[in-house]
């Protein structure tokens, strides 16, 4: 674990970031289902969750804030299903809830689900208003500036 207190000392306003490396090494994350995060360009990412077992109806995706809510909840088995005896159940389709912190500026863009796999689809939009701008200067667009044109005498 690391001390983060000569961080707090020479900063300003990185709170949130500090707490945020302070919560994520006090506890153990879940590990289930199993994900990736990949960068697809500069600007856009894909999270993808291996969520066999489940259908489109059983998964709730919510975006709160910079917090992506993932949770699968398995409908309740029809009667016919419920008689069914397993000798071995190793398809885990228990329910589940995964948390992800998402940047400022990124937006989720959509859901796919393909072949037990869930492709949540992100990217980053920066608003004009905060994208760097060229400010001109003004001033004097001539060389020098010729006060009189006669020879010295």
């Amino acid at each position: 674990m690391f001390d983060l207190t000569p961080l707090y000392r020479s900063t300003v306003g990185f709170d949130r970031l500090a707490r945020m490396l302070d919560e994520a090494s006090s506890f153990e994350a879940p590990t289930y289902p199993p994900y990736n995060i990949e960068r697809l360009s500069d600007d856009e990412y894909r999270i993808t969750m291996a969520v066999a077992g489940f259908g489109p109806l059983d998964i709730n995706i919510e975006v709160k804030g910079n917090a992506l809510t993932v949770s699968g909840k398995k409908a309740e088995q029809r009667s016919d299903e419920a008689k069914t005896e397993f000798l071995h159940q190793g398809i885990a389709a228990r329910a589940f809830e995964r948390r992800f912190q998402v940047a400022d500026h990124v937006q989720v863009q959509g859901a796919d689900m393909e072949n037990g796999l869930l492709h949540i689809s992100l990217k980053r939009e920066v608003p004009e208003s905060l994208k760097p701008r060229s400010i001109p200067v003004n001033g004097v667009t001539g060389g020098t500036k010729v006060i009189e044109n006669k020879k010295a005498a």
